[in-house]
């Protein structure tokens, strides 16, 4: 499905957008609640990606299975350390075509340094694999820093399962640390001892948890869709998302700093609503910023830029290349072919200011979700197409909806 946008103008009395809760730190606690059966969650995540993290977690045990992940990259990671510990069950974890180009042997070699018992199927070092749960028995591990911190996170969700816990040595400069603090704060949550000093994380082992439930925050990449609407409009415009907290465990909450330079205030109210507002226009012409922390949002803020008319130098994102598409390639085909002047390197995004934007462009997604949602705020400024729309089922699937709710015009063509 295509879509076509409208040139649009936010409502000028927009309606709250009802965010689903974090994408994150669903999946994180749907593997948890997988390992301990007294945790129950509020608020999970509509994303396909969680849809598919749970029933893969839920699905009949018949033995050996096949457990098809598609395109769900966190699905992959983190099952891969929970089948490894299930004993006497084997598992063949796969997905898409995507999917068996993206690597997986960082996180296999980790996990069979404890002792899991694991084989590739097709290509050494990507999926599809083959996975004999048993018991780990070793509680030390090491692997390099710099790799995607789900890899990390997968090893640190199990680790209290482990007879002796687990500890995890990080070679290197680390990737993505309020990822990996987020993991362990929901370890915290249900009442796991754990430690991160320098390169070095525990996790003590826990039999058993308590009863509880745990209500998920509303997810604040999606929210970055907002934050770029909103600073793309005019000085005056409003909207209300919720349900987010001041004290967010998601790293990508740095929206909120990082859009104040582009005008944009937000206010957190006691509902635990935010109010995002246009405040002033952006005096910047050029932003340089470092997203290793938080790589997720920043097809957005590229867009953002190039809207804005301005410049950015974006780096720490080398984790991009190995997403659903290679994320600074498909960035910077598509902002050309809307007129801009960009250049990428392994790790960075190089975009120059512009005075203007080509228009009834048709953006390629690339089976990436986040490309459909970073470019549709352009259409306050032209109008815009965007091929295959519904990838956005991916994380975000009331996204269009939500669009047209407080107006943008959009129509659909096959």
């Amino acid at each position: 499905m295509h879509l076509h946008l409208q040139k649009s103008t936010v409502k000028s009395q927009p309606s709250e957008v009802r965010i689903t809760g974090s994408k994150s730190e669903t999946n994180r606690l749907l593997l948890l609640r997988a390992l301990y059966s007294t945790i129950t969650i509020a608020n999970l995540s509509n994303s396909e990606d969680s849809a598919v993290m749970q029933k893969a977690l839920e699905a009949p045990s018949e033995n050996p299975r096949a457990v098809n992940v598609h395109h769900a990259g966190t699905a992959m990671r983190f099952l891969t350390a929970f089948f490894a510990l299930q004993e006497g069950k084997e598992v063949l974890l796969t997905g898409s075509s995507r999917m068996k180009e993206r690597p997986i042997q960082i996180l296999v070699e980790a996990l069979q340094q404890l002792g899991a018992d694991i084989s590739y199927e097709e290509t050494e070092g990507f999926p599809p694999i083959k996975i004999k749960g048993k018991k780990l028995t070793q509680s030390c591990v090491s692997l390099p820093a710099h790799v995607s911190s789900q890899y990390i996170s997968a090893l640190l969700l199990i680790a209290p399962k482990l007879a002796n816990g687990l500890e995890v040595t990080l070679e290197g400069k680390i990737t993505s640390v309020p990822y990996i603090k987020m993991t362990l704060a929901l370890l915290e949550t249900i009442g796991v001892e754990t430690s991160f000093e320098g390169n070095r994380i525990k996790v003590n082992p826990k039999i058993s948890v308590r009863k509880q439930q745990i209500t998920v925050e509303s997810d604040w990449s999606s929210a970055s869709y907002w934050y770029s609407i909103v600073a793309l409009s005019e000085i005056g415009t409003q909207i209300t998302l919720s349900s987010y907290k001041k004290n967010s465990l998601q790293g990508d909450a740095v929206l909120v700093e990082i859009y104040r330079d582009f005008g944009v205030e937000t206010l957190f109210n006691e509902n635990s609503t935010i109010t995002l507002s246009k405040v002033k226009i952006c005096e910047r012409s050029t932003v340089n910023l470092q997203l290793n922390n938080c790589p997720d949002i920043a097809q957005t803020i590229a867009v953002t830029c190039f809207g804005l008319g301005i410049g950015c130098d974006l780096s720490g994102l080398h984790t991009l290349k190995i997403k659903e598409t290679d994320r600074l390639e498909a960035l910077k085909n598509e902002l050309t072919k809307l007129g801009a002047e960009v250049a990428v390197t392994d790790e960075s995004l190089h975009l120059k200011p512009s005075r203007s934007i080509r228009e009834n462009k048709t953006v390629k997604t690339y089976q990436d979700h986040r490309m459909a949602m970073a470019f549709a705020p352009l259409a306050l400024k032209v109008p815009v197409a965007i091929e295959d729309a519904e990838v956005v089922s991916k994380s975000y699937p009331d996204f269009w909806n939500d669009l047209k709710n407080n107006g943008f015009q959009i129509s659909a063509t096959e």
